[in-house]
């Protein structure tokens, strides 16, 4: 691996509220926890306020409300001080066109048309004026006014540009000579004129295909590179299947890259979901891109799936199918919320595809149902002819399959689409491919079909009920051969729930009775209202989340709960909300949570859960931190936290108590075993996942020549399919590192503990050391209740 490479990263939101000031600040804590570099979120000037930076509105200079220039250069400073690196999350895909005073190029663009300097960087039809939905009814073009100098428009506290020579007359008559048309919101998902970010008008798509529009977005952050190269490692990029051509825009990209100190080694990793195909094997990023890897949703999936009990999944079908009246088959709720994603939301970016067939005027409606059912259809995320041409003959297949009617047309978008695989069709069916499942499957889909939630995360396959242990193996052995300078993560700011709400949830699929029994006391007693106001999937969605992100407020819950709603589709969306459902909803959790009985029910069945919870989320930590690719911790993960969808994974992290329980863990103090009694709240409970953390942060920094290779250990005796083993840092039989997690506690507690079970090491006779407790680990086959009695988990190191 390069070594330009960290060995980890750690994951920090920025936002005005924790600036590049206070990353600085922490750069010290987390030099000191053994991350390897720093990898935050978009440093790039966004729109004013913004609390994610991916909304870009200025990408030649460094974000003034997080501090600026200044503040980077400081940040910069630091890392290299501590011999940290960084990670550089970059949006080249759109930016921000909500406030355009704050977008220079988008604020030219709507005053001069055609005629401005930065015609090319968006993707809009200049043939026609540019659809701003802004305005709040078809009406309100009659509260348009003119600034005093008559060289803006104004819609209250929106404005916009006069083109010179047009600021005579009325503003309605203004309004009518611009290059741009204020109209009802509404009207944006149909007649939209420029491409944007999925669903979000706010987003326009930039078009980095252009060379030029290349080299003027990407300066700035190219010179950052350039500038540090002892400090930045390299880019990660931010939603590649959005752009005309991925392939040819990181070819670019990384020729750019070689030009600085950082040569071909700079590190290039890409935020794409990889599907999981029909055959168990997981979708490769195409052979053209010169990219290191992706962001790790792969390794997600894996990692939580393997502390998932198989044995589970016909009781939580059964619980699910009793809750909610139905056993509706994934698939089929993936193809209806796709079409209603194609037929209510995407509909511009549909019909814009559909008049670009041959034949199209023929038959207009036919091709643009033909185009949806196709999107529909496709198997992954987006094709990149010529490479994807699988895929695309798969949802031909299945297209033509579910609509015979439709078969000759869909052929036609086939044939020429393969004929070209450069022409406008093309390339825009395959932009839209990915909307299309990104919006149905992870922001429809997983709110509707709720059956096993800790299943339904970003990148995830919840028909798919866990990840076996061979499994497990196989995909890991496979990322350190061919992609080991991936990133792998558990939680990101994209998740759906954070790893141990996950890990908590897991343990549903071994309790599969107590679930049940508890969901049906507590539903009973506390329904959600029925009579068409919310659906009966939603409620079970609000009982798995609620156990699984407990202690949460009722204020948080509620918030979440109206999003997940939202996001379904189902009684309530975002764009057409009902507020007598909404207000149903939000009002729920307020009164579960106002019932004694209810919250000492709802504690004892948490308690029940946690302490295998807890196990499950120490062996997912450190089954990511040693195994193959570059782990990535999200901010505040380092300790126990239970958070759900953003915004609430993007809640303040009391980094404070972070760096007391690290100093005394380096000042000796040893968190206590995991008990049924615990505190979960309590410093001993929190801690432990601290110092797993440590350990294997600490370990992969300093000892890098560790953490290469892979060959499973598995384990002998009664309870050998708990242990979960492998190792690391040597050629086989002579590694010196093995990492050890328990699998499915509650059954091993049921089956009586470890018994006999031993795990045979590599290595012979010689001793190991527990890098996690510090005690040495004597003979060859230590017995594994030995090995894991004071936590859950152990990383063994031996001497060379």
């Amino acid at each position: 691996m390069s070594a330009v490479v960290p060995p980890s990263t750690y994951r920090l939101q920025l936002a005005p509220d924790q600036d590049l000031a206070a990353a600085t600040d922490l750069v010290g804590y987390l030099s000191d926890l053994g991350a390897g570099a720093l990898y935050c979120s978009p440093l790039l000037q966004p729109a004013p306020g913004s609390t994610h930076g991916y909304d870009v509105v200025d990408p030649t200079h460094a974000n003034d409300e997080l501090g600026g220039e200044p503040a980077r250069v400081a940040l910069v400073a630091a890392l290299r001080e501590t011999g940290m690196r960084a990670l550089l999350d970059l949006v080249p895909n759109h930016m921000g066109v909500a406030v355009p005073p704050a977008n220079p190029s988008w604020w030219s663009l709507l005053q001069l048309g055609s005629g401005s300097p930065y015609a090319s960087w968006y993707d809009v039809d200049l043939g026609v004026p540019i659809l701003v939905p802004v305005l709040g009814s078809p009406d309100d073009v009659s509260a348009l006014e003119l600034s005093d100098d008559r060289t803006e428009l104004r819609y209250y506290e929106h404005r916009y540009p006069v083109a010179p020579g047009t600021e005579d007359g009325t503003p309605q008559e203004v309004h009518e000579r611009q290059h741009y048309r204020l109209v009802h919101w509404r009207r944006g998902n149909a007649e939209l004129t420029y491409r944007r970010f999925f669903d979000v008008s706010d987003l326009a798509a930039v078009r980095v295909e252009d060379p030029d529009v290349f080299e003027a977005t990407h300066a700035e952050v190219l010179r950052w590179v350039a500038a540090d190269p002892d400090v930045v490692s390299g880019l990660r990029i931010d939603h590649p299947d959005g752009l005309t051509a991925p392939g040819a825009y990181l070819q670019r990209l990384r020729a750019r890259l070689s030009e600085t100190a950082l040569g071909e080694n700079a590190w290039l990793l890409v935020e794409k979901i990889t599907s999981l195909r029909a055959d168990g094997t997981t979708e490769a990023l195409p052979v053209s891109w010169p990219a290191d890897g992706t962001t790790g949703y792969d390794a997600l999936r894996e990692v939580c799936g393997v502390f998932v009990d198989p044995r589970g999944e016909s009781l939580i079908d059964q619980v699910a199918a009793e809750h909610t009246g139905s056993r509706e088959r994934l698939s089929v709720a993936e193809h209806a919320a796709k079409r209603l994603v194609t037929d209510e939301i995407l509909v511009a970016e549909v019909r814009r595809i559909a008049a670009l067939v041959p034949g199209y005027a023929d038959a207009p409606e036919t091709m643009v149902e033909a185009v949806a059912e196709l999107l529909g259809a496709f198997p992954v995320y987006r094709s990149y002819l010529p490479e994807g041409r699988a895929d695309l003959e798969l949802a031909v297949d299945t297209a033509c399959g579910s609509r015979p009617d439709l078969a000759d047309a869909v052929r036609r978008i086939r044939t020429a689409m393969l004929a070209d695989p450069g022409r406008e069709l093309t390339l825009r069916f395959e932009q839209t491919s990915g909307m299309v499942t990104a919006k149905g499957v992870e922001d429809t889909t997983f709110y509707r079909w709720n059956r096993f939630v800790a299943l339904n995360e970003v990148g995830g396959a919840p028909d798919r009920f866990g990840v076996t242990p061979a499994e497990f193996h196989a995909a890991n052995a496979h990322r350190d051969a061919a992609s080991p300078a991936a990133m792998t993560t558990l939680s990101t700011h994209d998740t759906k729930r954070s790893e141990d709400v996950r890990a908590r949830l897991a343990v549903l699929s071994e309790l599969t009775a107590e679930w049940g029994a508890f969901l049906r006391k507590l539903s009973a007693r506390h329904p959600l209202p029925k009579a068409g106001l919310t659906s009966p999937s939603l409620e079970l969605l609000a009982w798995q989340s609620l156990v699984g992100a407990w202690p949460i407020s009722a204020e948080r819950f509620g918030g979440y709960l109206t999003k997940a709603s939202k996001e379904a589709k189902l009684v309530t969306a975002h764009v057409d909300a009902v507020p007598e459902v909404d207000e149903a909803i939000a009002a729920w959790p307020e009164a579960v949570l106002a019932s004694e009985e209810s919250v000492a029910d709802i504690e004892a069945f948490v308690r029940l859960v946690d302490r295998f919870g807890r196990s499950n989320g120490l062996g997912q930590k450190l089954l990511q931190l040693a195994g193959p690719g570059v782990p990535d911790v999200y901010q505040g993960t380092e300790l126990f936290e239970f958070s759900l969808v953003d915004p609430d994974n993007r809640r303040p992290v009391d980094f404070a108590r972070r760096r007391e329980l690290l100093a005394r863990l380096d000042g000796g103090w040893m968190p206590a075993p995991i008990s049924a009694t615990d505190d979960p709240g309590s410093d001993d409970v929190v801690a432990t996942k601290l110092i797993v953390t440590a350990a294997a942060l600490r370990l992969r920094r300093f000892r890098p020549e560790l953490f290469w290779g892979y060959t499973p250990v598995p384990a002998s005796g009664p309870s050998a399919g708990h242990a979960l083993a492998f190792a690391r840092g040597g050629p086989a039989g002579r590694e010196r590192l093995v990492a050890v997690a328990t699998r499915l506690p509650a059954g091993l507690e049921a089956d009586g503990g470890w018994r006999d079970t031993v795990l045979p090491l590599p290595g012979g006779a010689d001793d190991w050391t527990d890098m996690v407790t510090g005690t040495p680990v004597p003979g060859s086959a230590p017995k594994v209740a030995e090995l894991l009695a004071r936590y859950p988990v152990a990383l063994l190191v031996r001497p060379a």
